[in-house]
């Protein structure tokens, strides 16, 4: 079995990519790193953290373009991808969780109030924490 669950935030606002295909079927491809706190803190007192690369695709990566940016809290899970390429007669090896779903940790009060302010525009959340979805979009969004 191959699964990742893991809780962070992100160190920067998604790069979101689209593949060269023709027309309407090209197909979203969005990166991000996740910083995820370990559960011991090290000598210097302080929470050491792993940043874990990320990738989304299709819908999910369309999702993260739009809503994430730098600083969220975020839980994704996954599975772990492992590949390698060769670049100049050195080969490299990559690791990447592959993001199956992704969910909000926290609503944007609480991030304001951590200091955590996502930058953007637009108010997408509602005074009851839960996000202004237009009428008929079920079509489009990522998630059931």
């Amino acid at each position: 079995m191959n699964k990742i669950i893991m809780i962070g935030r992100l160190t920067k606002d998604p790069d979101v990519r689209y593949t060269q295909s023709q027309g309407e079927n090209s197909s979203a491809i969005a990166r991000y790193t996740l910083a995820v706190d370990r559960r011991y803190k090290g000598r210097d007192g302080q929470y050491a953290a792993d940043f874990i690369p990320c990738v989304a695709f299709g819908k999910s990566a369309e999702f993260a373009q739009k809503y994430l940016k730098k600083g969220m809290k975020m839980a994704v899970s996954g599975h772990l991808q492992t590949g390698s390429y060769e670049k100049d007669g050195v080969k490299h090896y990559t690791t990447d969780v592959i993001i199956e779903d992704q969910e909000f940790c926290e609503s944007k009060r609480d991030q304001t109030a951590s200091g955590q302010q996502a930058s953007g525009s637009g108010d997408w959340q509602q005074a009851d924490g839960f996000m202004d979805i237009p009428d008929g979009i079920d079509e489009e969004l990522p998630f059931n």
